[in-house]
């Protein structure tokens, strides 16, 4: 029997949680799980803001799912959250599960990533592409808004995330910070890691950024590339270094992405789930 002012819900893993009624729908909790950091919000997902300063906790190392769930658990504990969650995480994501790990412990492989946070934190979960959910939001509520034909977006930070889109619809998983430059995937030669590293002048870098993005172009022939990550707010520094012939703009929501887009992903889930689970409001 429900309680009044509350409603069931069904997630991956048959996992059942009371929500109460006091918890907007409009709010959902939205957690970049990164290389270096594992950053949340509460987002309203009908606007794609964040209603809350984010709060951020390193990245453990190794990154295995008990040392990385319970970051993430930290997290949900700190906005005393009790219902939804979206979650982006750096790999390929099939049906909730990893099918490779960058910049994460290899045991992440073949883990249903939503099960696991969900059981380590009781919240319902819904697991993506780190990048795709931070294209999402883009695209939704930023740069690449009503930008009709083919859209990349690329996330600069520990690696290169990319997230593509044709005429508004994802593509998801293409990963293509890993293609092959120099011997060694493209990532290892032109993430902004790689600058803070080797100390590289933002010219320098800029070089070996523009490398990359003309090989990509050379491949894809996009209309819009939109660049963000953290690095994407210096984007003044090194604009002047990338010769594209696509139409080249910093995102938007630059490195609050990932959460507006993780949260809104969940928003979807939480729709088609009602829609097909016979458990509804």
């Amino acid at each position: 029997m429900l309680e009044k002012g509350s409603s069931l819900f069904k997630f991956p893993g048959n996992l059942i949680v009371l929500v109460p009624e006091t918890r907007s729908l409009m709010e959902i909790l939205g957690i970049d799980i990164g290389g270096s950091g594992i950053k949340g919000a509460i987002v309203d997902v009908d606007l794609g803001v964040m209603l809350t300063d984010r709060y951020r906790i390193p990245t453990p190392s190794p990154a295995t799912p008990d040392e990385v769930t319970s970051t993430v658990a930290e997290i949900v504990k700190y906005f005393n959250w009790k219902g939804i969650t979206g979650c982006g995480f750096p790999a390929v994501v099939k049906k909730d599960v990893a099918l490779t790990a960058a910049n994460i412990d290899n045991s992440w492989i073949g883990v249903n990533v939503a099960e696991m946070i969900s059981s380590k934190t009781g919240c319902p979960t819904h697991v993506s592409n780190d990048v795709d959910a931070a294209g999402w939001a883009e695209m939704n509520h930023g740069a690449g808004k009503e930008v009709p034909g083919v859209v990349l977006i690329l996330a600069l930070g520990t690696g290169i995330g990319s997230s593509l889109f044709i005429d508004g619809r994802q593509v998801p998983n293409t990963e293509l910070g890993h293609i092959i430059m120099h011997g060694n995937i493209a990532e290892k030669y032109a993430a902004n890691s790689v600058r803070e590293k080797k100390e590289l002048s933002w010219k320098k870098w800029g070089k070996r950024l523009d490398q990359y993005l003309n090989y990509v172009e050379s491949i894809l022939h996009p209309d819009l590339i939109i660049l963000g990550g953290g690095v994407s707010k210096h984007h003044q520094e090194f604009f002047p270094y990338l010769n594209c012939r696509a139409d080249l703009v910093p995102a938007k929501l630059r490195n609050h992405a990932g959460i507006v887009g993780a949260a809104c992903s969940a928003k979807n889930l939480e729709q088609q789930i009602d829609s097909t689970s016979g458990l509804s409001r």
